[in-house]
């Protein structure tokens, strides 16, 4: 699977984990220099808090665009150390 935004290729992994319909990324396929950590933070009754990040492409900005769980509830461990998106983000196949 491959996430992409702005017409560049942010995240790429042939291994990802779809919870909810969301593609969750491991963090070592994201290209980094893309995501600013962002301050925003909000909480699932079943995964625990979330951190975002938003993405910064080519000159333009997208806040809060990528969410990741840093230390997820026992149920939503799978998707520790992985980032989701949305707001725009296209995720399609590789």
């Amino acid at each position: 699977m491959k996430a992409i935004w702005n017409g560049v290729t942010i995240a790429e992994s042939l291994k990802t984990v779809e919870i909810e319909g969301n593609h969750y990324f491991p963090k070592e396929t994201l290209k980094k220099d893309y995501f600013k950590n962002s301050d925003t933070h909000t909480t699932c009754h079943w995964k625990g808090e979330a951190s975002y990040y938003t993405l910064e492409v080519e000159g333009k900005v997208n806040e809060d665009a990528a969410w990741y769980y840093p230390n997820p509830k026992p149920m939503a461990d799978g998707i520790k150390d992985h980032v989701a998106f949305w707001k725009g983000v296209k995720v399609e196949p590789s």
